[in-house]
């Protein structure tokens, strides 16, 4: 049995995943991952479209018309949102840039493939809980068991914090201070590590929690763990969240309108800093945002500060609730001359 040798794009490919991502951009093993899904869908998608194994693939079968049709499939065939798409057509730019450089005789390609724009997502509403709803949830674990021990300190913990869900689930016993002043070092996106403070209560449950595993204060083993003793997932998370919010339901009846999962701990971690009267660059460092301005979102879902505002606006004229209505041209014309 014979084997060919590999095609250039089988050799950009490789080259791409096992030495330009980790070795030259430094690249963490969470973006590398979701590169190489991005990849291995677009592969198999190649393959079904022209009809021969991805072993068999060449840049020839990558033509912006080619990806061009595999986001549409993204969207029509998978489901996907606009933001998922877009984060797929970031990994294909990755890759063309990289090829671009190591294949000159596919610039011209690679520089097409580039030109694929983005597409526009309508950002969705933020989403938080308020306090009530924060302290149904924190009630809902059942605190002597080991289990519900781990769900409250998790729980606690991605609200004190507002870190993403990743960067939870890979806290060891050696990135915690539980001694005063409490703290947790965080590993978030490009590597780029911070420190968080902790409450007491947050400081507290988690040497209850270690003690439990009988870990040391220096172990290198994530301190969440699932029931088989593996380290949980980022799924696993989400489950004890949904779990504990239908549960809270009863304390707290709005939790049944709301999607409770791990991003929703950090959205509110945001707006109840924001309402302490902490500043927007000390929350954006807290939660590790590259810039200032993805965090000035949070100015503009603060209802409670919403509310203040109107409470202190006064109105320019008493108005008729018949008037304002507005069920007809008279009503707007009459309510404007009013003023």
């Amino acid at each position: 049995m014979t084997t060919s040798a590999p095609n250039a794009l089988a050799r950009a490919l490789r080259a791409f995943f096992a030495d330009h991502l980790p070795r030259v951009r430094g690249a963490s093993p969470h973006t590398v991952c979701g590169y190489r899904d991005a990849m291995v869908l677009l592969l198999r998608f190649l393959s079904i479209r022209h009809g021969r194994p991805v072993v068999h693939l060449d840049f020839d079968d990558l033509s912006p018309g080619d990806v061009l049709a595999f986001l549409d499939h993204l969207e029509r065939e998978r489901g996907n949102c606009a933001s998922t798409r877009n984060a797929r057509l970031a990994a294909v730019h990755a890759f063309a840039r990289h090829a671009a450089a190591g294949a000159p005789e596919h610039i011209e390609l690679c520089q097409r493939l580039l030109a694929i724009p983005f597409k526009r997502a309508a950002a969705p509403a933020v989403e938080y809980l308020d306090g009530d709803e924060v302290r149904a949830l924190l009630h809902a674990p059942d605190r002597t068991r080991t289990k519900g021990r781990r769900d409250y300190a998790l729980l606690l913990l991605l609200f004190n914090s507002g870190a993403r869900v990743q960067e939870v689930v890979d806290i060891r016993p050696c990135d915690l201070q539980l001694s005063r002043p409490h703290q947790v070092r965080l590993f978030g996106k490009g590597r780029k590590e911070r420190f968080c403070p902790l409450w007491p209560q947050t400081a507290a449950a988690l040497r209850v929690i270690i003690a439990d595993l009988n870990l040391a204060h220096d172990a290198r083993q994530p301190v969440f763990r699932n029931q088989r003793g593996q380290p949980i997932s980022r799924f696993g998370v989400r489950y004890v969240l949904r779990k504990h919010a239908q549960a809270a339901a009863a304390e707290a009846p709005t939790l049944q309108g709301k999607s409770v999962h791990p991003h929703i701990m950090r959205h509110t971690a945001a707006v109840h800093l924001l309402q302490a009267g902490v500043d927007m660059v000390t929350i954006s460092h807290w939660l590790g945002h590259a810039s200032v301005e993805t965090t000035n979102r949070y100015a503009s879902v603060d209802l409670e500060a919403k509310r203040r505002a109107l409470a202190r606006a006064e109105p320019i004229a008493e108005i008729d609730p018949a008037v304002a209505n507005w069920r007809s041209d008279e009503s707007v014309l009459a309510w404007l001359e009013r003023l």
